[in-house]
């Protein structure tokens, strides 16, 4: 049972799943924010039928599955929408992730929460113990969600502006890891914090 959490968070396209995979080949345990985001949305789950009762029968696919990328022109065109859609899926997605750390074996583990900032960072996930902010540029960001995405440019203005400010998520930083495509770079912060996490789990609190 893990009992020291780390908060993994940046902005859209900052590079959060590239550590999450450099963690976790170091024996780090990582709940993904997103996979439980699915996973409260799945058919037949109550998170389902209350953004359906909200968005109404359209927002799903042909075979009862949510229409993502129907749901995400919603919610990005309409900040009220987006608040909407945060207050059915966020309780559900940190009860889920919370869980999945605490059952974790190794000596810490790590929640990835995209939207950390967003949802009210530490006041919201009282129980992280320390938390990691994954910085980069908005021109990387920008360049980066029109290569992954294939998206206009207008909307990748509009993904980015819906979240926090880089300045926003870095006031809740611990630690910070600047992702400037330079593997090496990466891989010795990630091996540099890991030790230090392994400390800090170990160290009587």
């Amino acid at each position: 049972m893990s009992s020291y959490i780390i908060g993994l968070t940046g902005g859209i396209a900052a590079g959060k799943s590239e550590l999450s995979r450099r963690f976790e080949a170091l024996g780090v345990t990582v709940a993904d924010a997103d996979v439980a985001a699915r996973e409260v949305v799945a058919p037949g789950s109550e998170g389902l039928a209350r953004i359906t009762a909200h968005f109404g029968p359209g927002i799903l696919l042909a075979d009862g599955q949510l229409d993502r990328a129907a749901l995400r022109e919603r919610i990005f065109a309409s900040a009220q929408e987006r608040q909407a859609l945060e207050a059915i899926t966020h309780p559900a997605i940190r009860q889920r992730l919370r869980a999945t750390c605490e059952q974790a074996t190794g000596p810490y583990a790590m929640a990835a929460i995209p939207l950390l900032t967003e949802a009210g960072g530490r006041q919201q996930y009282p129980w992280l113990d320390r938390v990691l902010v994954v910085d980069v540029p908005v021109a990387v960001q920008h360049a980066r969600l029109l290569q992954r995405d294939g998206i206009t440019a207008e909307l990748a203005d509009r993904m980015i502006a819906a979240q926090a400010s880089r300045e926003q998520r870095l006031a809740l930083a611990d630690d910070v890891v600047v992702n400037d495509g330079q593997p090496e770079h990466l891989q010795a912060k990630v091996e540099q914090l890991d030790r230090l996490y392994r400390e800090l789990a170990a160290t009587p609190r």
